[in-house]
Formats: C-alpha cells, sequence, structure tokens
C-alpha cells in the first residue's frame, strides 16, 4: 500500500516519535509499504512520520533500487558516532519542491534495531550519513529546515503558506 506522503505543516512531523516495541507481522507489512510509498515519491529516505505514523521507523534505500541488498531498516534509531563536516544540497518529501544547502556529518555510525528486534550498528559516508542524520531528525520531529539560517527558514514558510492559501499544498 502506498502511503500519501504528510506535509510541512502537519503536527505529526514535529512531535517526537514513539518507540517501537512489538516486532511482529503488522510491523513487516508497515515496513514494505514505507519502501513502497518512498520509492512512489523518488525517495531515498522515509521515516513513519512522514506518512502520519508517529512511530521511530525510517527505511533508507540511497541506490533507489538499484541494489535492494542495500535497503536498510532502522528501527528506533540512535546516533552514537559522528565524524567531519559536509554542507550539500538537502530536500525532504514532506516539503516538495525546495533544496536547501545543509551542513551534516561526513560519516555517522546508528545503532539500532531490524524488523526482528535485533540490535545492530552500521556506518555511513557521504548520501547515507546525510539520510541517517535526516531520518533520525524526523523521528525526534524536526525536519531539515532547522538546520538552515533563520531568513531562509522565513523565507520557505513565507513561500509555503503561499502555497496553502493557492491550495497547492
Amino acid at each position: 500500500m502506498i502511503y500519501p506522503i504528510v506535509k510541512y505543516g502537519d503536527p505529526v512531523l514535529e512531535k517526537k516519535a514513539a518507540p517501537v516495541t512489538e516486532f511482529d507481522a503488522a510491523l513487516r507489512e508497515l515496513l514494505d509499504d514505507m519502501f513502497e510509498s518512498m520509492y512512489a515519491a523518488h525517495g531515498v529516505g522515509l521515516a513513519a512520520p512522514q506518512i502520519g505514523i508517529s512511530r521511530r521507523i525510517a527505511v533508507i534505500d540511497v541506490t533507489f533500487k538499484e541494489n535492494l541488498e542495500q535497503q536498510l531498516v532502522l528501527i528506533n534509531p540512535e546516533i552514537i558516532h559522528t565524524e567531519g563536516r559536509i554542507a550539500q544540497n538537502e530536500g525532504c518529501l514532506s516539503i516538495p519542491e525546495f533544496r536547501e544547502n545543509v551542513t551534516r556529518p561526513m560519516k555517522v555510525t546508528v545503532r539500532a534495531q531490524n524488523a526482528k528486534g535485533e540490535f545492530f550498528e552500521r556506518t555511513g559516508e557521504e548520501l547515507l550519513a546525510r539520510a541517517f542524520c535526516h531520518e533520525t531528525d524526523h523521528l525526534n520531529g524536526r525536519l531539515y529546515i532547522s538546520h538552515i539560517s533563520a531568513l531562509k527558514r522565513d523565507l520557505m514558510k513565507r513561500k509555503i503558506r503561499k502555497l496553502v492559501k493557492a491550495g497547492e499544498w
């Protein structure tokens, strides 16, 4: 099932998601739906709050279906180590059509659980590191625009308000 992507302005995007405690068939079905929804929206990462579900779940595939073995499921993730800094253009499925330069760590290690509830650690660099940070931010009720200047953020919010008023958001 493909879920619609929740857009900026929806309160679910600004609250900390609840931890996952049950690792059952319903969770596995949700994970499949999240990958399907992410691919349909042409994303490389998707957090459960972005489909209106306030749970600490994210899916990532920086290859965008080119190598399905690279699909990652992060349940209850925590960033445990970062290295370096790099500024790159970043966007978000919940804020479509907008992109800004965001400084993130170049290398990130995350500790999370898989679909069976087993803990694992994974280190990612460049795009994968950025995805770890971006999706973990979503689970903590933060959007990438919290990492840009107040001026750029205010301009973006003003443009979004105009889109909402015009019925285009």
